[in-house]
């Protein structure tokens, strides 16, 4: 059997242009990084008018951080080999196509950091899961600017490796956490203890139950944790708003 790939430390990056991206995000996934475990995020990609597209009513965002998920290939890109693309709306950075672990990171863990912010957007989010406030200022900025962020959970003892080739690919501002990004479960899902702290806490109960379900049920047919988790999000999403505390325990009414 194949050894199982640890991912144990986040490697970030910022990249001026989009080509850039499709440089690193081909070395990354030849050195053996998985797909699921390489997240990027821009403004930028392609033509804005393609990326509005994709666009529809349910992505409008309103008092924080909504989605709508979107798969699937995208403009031909390497995006289109990650996990869970998504376009987000993040205070003080606008509209950003989200590939990755991250775009559910951000959903789901962060969310009520962000909700709740009094005006720092994605620092909140990236402070949020162990990176330090000045970094993630800097990389609001650049996102803010066009640029792009890209994102590479590697084991801890190739992290030199993986820091050297961001580099050696045009990546700026380069970061190591000392952590993987956090992922709701390991495989399945059986009861809510399975769930990452990270996940459990934004959740009530039956958020919890109404999340489970559907990760679970789009695992089972993708093979997908990133696409499940984003599912799970969109599905607590549509049945429950957030109370006070950034916890989604308000079950909506229907019309």
């Amino acid at each position: 059997m194949p050894e199982e790939y640890k991912a144990e430390r986040t490697i970030s990056a910022v990249f001026k242009e989009q080509n850039q991206v499709d440089n690193v995000l081909r070395q990354l996934l030849d050195q053996g990084v998985p797909r699921d475990h390489i997240s990027v995020m821009g403004r930028n990609f392609q033509s804005q008018t393609r990326i509005a597209g994709f666009i529809t009513k349910r992505d409008v965002i309103l008092g924080g951080l909504r989605q709508g998920a979107l798969f699937g290939s995208f403009f031909g890109s390497l995006l289109g080999l990650l996990t869970g693309i998504g376009v987000l709306f993040i205070p003080f950075v606008g509209p950003i196509v989200a590939a990755g672990p991250i775009g559910a990171v951000l959903l789901g863990a962060a969310s009520g950091a962000i909700a709740g912010s009094a005006g720092a957007g994605l620092v909140s989010a990236l402070v949020a899961i162990g990176m330090p406030e000045e970094k993630a200022a800097v990389y609001q900025t650049r996102l803010q600017a066009g640029e792009f962020l890209v994102m590479a959970e590697v084991p801890s003892n190739r992290a030199e490796e993986f820091q050297n080739l961001m580099q050696g690919a045009g990546g700026e501002e380069i970061h190591t956490m000392e952590q993987a990004l956090p992922h709701p479960c390991s495989g399945r899902c059986s009861s809510p203890e399975d769930l990452s702290p990270e996940v459990r806490s934004h959740l009530s109960p039956d958020a919890q139950t109404t999340f489970i379900e559907r990760y679970n049920s789009v695992l089972d047919q993708t093979n997908d944790q990133a696409q499940a988790e984003q599912a799970a999000w969109e599905a607590v999403h549509q049945k429950f708003d957030e109370d006070e505390n950034g916890i989604w325990s308000k079950t909506k009414v229907s019309a």
